[in-house]
């Protein structure tokens, strides 16, 4: 089945109040948990399903106190563009592995945080 570029595409508008927001935000979250499978099929994540929607979860919870209206409009912006990208498949598997960084390689510790640091652990 061939994917249009404007099959996940969603029109910019503004929220009417709160009770439109958390509806579009709660739609939003759904899209997501529902793609979760997908995702980890198209970008070959080697994570389970599960762990994928935890982060989506954490990535959500992360603008739970978000109190500005406008803020919100503009998060959900951001997560439409989001979301047509990756089911879209114009992202990389890198660009979705960036969010597992704990789980991903050797985590934040990519490189040492000082010279001495790196050479006791035997790196050069």
């Amino acid at each position: 089945m061939a994917i249009s570029p404007t099959q996940f595409a969603v029109t910019t508008r503004q929220s009417a109040n709160w009770a439109d927001a958390r509806s579009r935000v709660l739609t939003a979250y759904r899209a997501w948990i529902r793609a979760a499978p997908e995702i980890q099929t198209m970008y070959s994540i080697p994570q389970p399903v599960s762990a994928i929607r935890t982060r989506i979860r954490q990535e959500f919870e992360r603008h739970r106190f978000v109190n500005k209206l406008p803020v919100v409009d503009m998060l959900l912006l951001q997560n439409n563009a989001d979301y047509q990208e990756t089911m879209n498949f114009w992202r990389q598997t890198t660009h979705l592995m960036n969010y597992f960084k704990e789980e991903n390689f050797r985590g934040e510790k990519i490189l040492p945080s000082n010279f001495v640091s790196g050479f006791l652990e035997g790196r050069n």
